[in-house]
């Protein structure tokens, strides 16, 4: 019989639970890089105007298409389809880097998470129950979302109402021109948003209101509302927004595009993201924002930015409204 002292069983132990404690890091320190690999998100929503400008790009627009394709002269060209294409791909493949990357977070496949649970929802009520397949499915195929969105672009694009520059693919992504882009877009966005609320009772039964019907919204709620709604918040403002930036080219039409639509529908998420904690402190737009306005109605009318509502008062932070309406640390 082997006869183990006291001495020697408590350093065993000792060691036991220092094992442990270093897998246990080594394993919080695994789930937060892949947490944080979440970010990689962003590069993905414009990967095709990224890929297709660069000129170290193996995937050129220069190699791909035949010079006639693309080649824009303003006096007496005619708008190149081509562009138009391009522009679509681009949100598209924007989308699905949304979709995809919401699918991998919601299930608990993105670290932070080894039981695989769903993350912590903003609302305490918790998120609303739904089938993943279901949402995408209703995302898709809202008329007044994609459809219209889809209907401007190739109307403005092919009737040539948008700027001369919009058109010529020279050069690469202009990233100034593209923030302030939404910038502008976001800033009038706002306006309509608050015009929408405040204008008449009747003007918002009939736009908005059938999008403020979700109180506790899921990202898939993002143009689930009414035709009025998305040609008064988003269609007029793309279109004074392409008006007043008149030198950008087709890429960096493509990646304010892509952006805005993504970011757009991020916002609705029911989940705050690793990000949002930056994203607050800069005063960009975070689910947890807009969570406010769809639960209380009257403030953080902005989407991509909350400038327009610190500016004119009508922020609201969502630590406020917990831990009674909203999770704390979201």
């Amino acid at each position: 019989m082997i006869h183990v002292s006291p001495s020697t069983t408590k350093t065993m132990t000792a060691g036991f639970a220092a094992d442990a404690e270093g897998s246990a890091k080594n394993a919080n320190t695994t789930d937060e890089i892949a947490a944080w690999s979440s970010i990689l998100v962003w590069p993905c929503v414009v990967a095709v105007p990224l890929l297709l400008s660069s000129p170290y790009s193996p995937m050129s627009y220069h190699s791909i298409f035949p010079a006639a394709w693309h080649t824009y002269d303003s006096a007496s060209s005619t708008p190149k389809p081509l562009g138009l294409f391009l522009g679509i791909l681009a949100v598209l493949v924007g989308q699905i880097s949304v979709w995809v990357f919401f699918y991998m977070f919601k299930f608990g496949l993105l670290g932070r998470n080894s039981k695989r649970q769903q993350p912590k929802s903003i609302q305490t009520s918790g998120a609303r129950p739904y089938d993943f397949w279901e949402g995408l499915q209703t995302h898709i195929s809202q008329p007044e979302g994609f459809v219209l969105l889809v209907g401007y672009l190739t109307v403005t694009w092919m009737f040539h109402f948008m700027p001369h520059s919009y058109y010529s693919f020279e050069g690469t992504i202009q990233w100034d021109k593209t923030f302030v882009c939404l910038v502008l877009q976001d800033a009038i966005q706002y306006l309509m948003h608050w015009l929408e609320h405040a204008a008449s009772p009747k003007f918002y039964q009939l736009s908005h209101k059938p999008h403020h019907r979700f109180t506790n919204p899921r990202i898939f709620d993002a143009f689930n509302g009414s035709l009025a709604d998305t040609v008064c918040m988003i269609i007029i403002p793309l279109f004074i927004t392409a008006n007043l930036m008149r030198t950008c080219n087709v890429w960096t039409y493509m990646a304010f595009g892509s952006l805005y639509a993504s970011w757009l529908t991020l916002i609705h998420s029911e989940y705050s993201f690793v990000w949002d904690g930056a994203f607050r402190a800069l005063g960009f737009g975070t689910p947890a924002d807009h969570h406010v306005h769809h639960k209380l109605f009257k403030y953080n009318y902005g989407h991509l930015f909350m400038w327009c509502d610190r500016l004119f008062g009508t922020y609201r932070d969502p630590k406020e409204l917990a831990p009674k309406i909203f999770n704390e640390g979201i």
